[in-house]
């Protein structure tokens, strides 16, 4: 039965009438974005193309956000590894990497 439906529809293809091709023609020509006037961008504010160029308001203030945030990281210290995993790892005791040894003292004494 579905082979009989399947042929039978492909035999008679729906065509879209006159009426609705006009108004997907109207429609699409509605929304098509017309060309900006020239010259508008050359007196448009420094503030306003700033701000488009960082996304709108939306990425600006993000970019405000993240420059804030970063900036109170940096000054209240916490990039210090040993006081953000501390606590997580449960460990006091620091390991320190690359003790101070002065490399250049050890670099003269090879030669």
């Amino acid at each position: 039965m579905l082979t009989e439906l399947f042929a039978a529809g492909q035999r008679h293809a729906p065509v879209p009438s006159n009426a609705f091709m006009e108004r997907l023609v109207a429609d699409a020509e509605r929304v098509q974005p017309r060309p900006a006037a020239a010259g508008r961008d050359f007196f448009e504010p420094l503030w306003a193309r700033l701000t488009a160029a960082l996304g709108g308001w939306q990425g600006f203030g993000g970019l405000a956000t993240a420059t804030v945030a970063g900036l109170w990281i940096g000054y209240a210290g916490l990039a210090d590894p040993n006081a953000l995993t501390g606590g997580l790892l449960g460990a006091d005791d620091a390991v320190e990497l690359l003790p101070s040894t002065d490399y250049f003292a050890l670099a003269e004494g090879m030669e």
